[in-house]
């Protein structure tokens, strides 16, 4: 598909879905509560917020901002230095689901370190949240030596890939791989991660597709990397770069370099994946000053996807 061969009846279907998320926000009432007879033939959006730059707010906290915001989700932290510590997931992971289900808010998306199935902390890690009726993790990141061949090192991930597919399956819980930039990252060029997800179910793992990380990697030819990894996408991460000098540099949503017709590939594929809106340019700031940036960018984001791109 072109970017160009967006037809009108796709249009007319999308803008009547973020409408009706419109008026039920509008309304007090969530997203995902709400009664979208108004455009049946499409399915109603998922968003969540990656709380990442929110951790200095309790549960009760987190929960009332980012349900006040419009959010049916949140991105979790379960990692090193994150909100929740892998190693104490049993006891707090469960107080954090109570709090936000008070404010009909779940656990989207649990991101973690996890990248091997034979670790004890990561298996209990994994166990807990599937037990608790979270859907999704993110994945670790795999880091690629410089000093051996590529090949060599993508047989030697497709076996820890395999294995925790078969621990995903066996849990009922799905993982997710993020493609982030950068020259080790494995993924970051999303061939190499559809070589090593290709012919794993998308119930097992699959790929968080981020569209500010294809962009910096492939430049004009982002919409092949969305087109390859499309059957394997089990969410998207949402935010926006532009270039400073030869750096990749965060920005506000919707003032970067991601191509706006984007939005309008996103509308007619109809994917049926949550949508976390990430906020990483605003690293040094408060809580209360990264939660206004949240529901600025969470508000551009539903007008470009509810807006016609030129």
């Amino acid at each position: 598909m072109s970017i160009s061969s967006v037809t009108q009846p796709c249009r007319r279907e999308f803008l009547a879905a973020v409408g009706a998320i419109g008026s039920a926000i509008g309304m007090g009432h969530s997203p995902m509560s709400a009664g979208f007879a108004a455009a049946p033939s499409v399915r109603p959006m998922q968003f969540c917020a990656f709380e990442k730059f929110l951790q200095k707010l309790s549960y009760e906290e987190l929960a009332d901002s980012l349900a006040d915001l419009g959010f049916s989700g949140v991105e979790v932290t379960a990692r090193t230095g994150g909100r929740i510590a892998p190693e104490r997931a049993e006891e707090e992971l469960p107080k954090l689901v109570d709090s936000l289900a008070k404010r009909n808010l779940e656990v989207t998306i649990l991101t973690t370190e996890v990248n091997r199935a034979d670790n004890a902390t990561n298996e209990k890690l994994l166990a807990v949240a599937a037990k608790l009726g979270i859907k999704r993790y993110r994945l670790g990141w795999f880091h690629y030596d410089d000093e051996r061949p590529i090949s060599a090192q993508l047989n030697d991930i497709r076996p820890q890939v395999l294995e925790l597919a078969a621990l995903n399956r066996q849990l009922g819980i799905v993982g997710l791989w993020q493609n982030h930039c950068g020259p080790e990252y494995v993924g970051a060029t999303i061939w190499d991660l559809h070589q090593l997800i290709e012919n794993v179910s998308p119930q097992e793992l699959a790929a968080a597709f981020d569209i500010r990380h294809a962009t910096v990697e492939a430049g004009r030819s982002w919409p092949r990397l969305y087109q390859l990894i499309k059957p394997h996408i089990g969410a998207l991460s949402m935010k926006d770069f532009v270039w400073d000098d030869r750096q990749d540099k965060d920005v506000p949503f919707g003032e970067g370099r991601v191509d706006p017709t984007y939005f309008e590939m996103l509308r007619c594929d109809d994917l049926n994946v949550p949508i976390s809106v990430h906020v990483e340019y605003l690293p040094s700031a408060t809580a209360e000053e990264n939660l206004q940036a949240i529901g600025r960018d969470f508000a551009r984001l539903k007008q470009m996807l509810q807006s016609p791109q030129g």
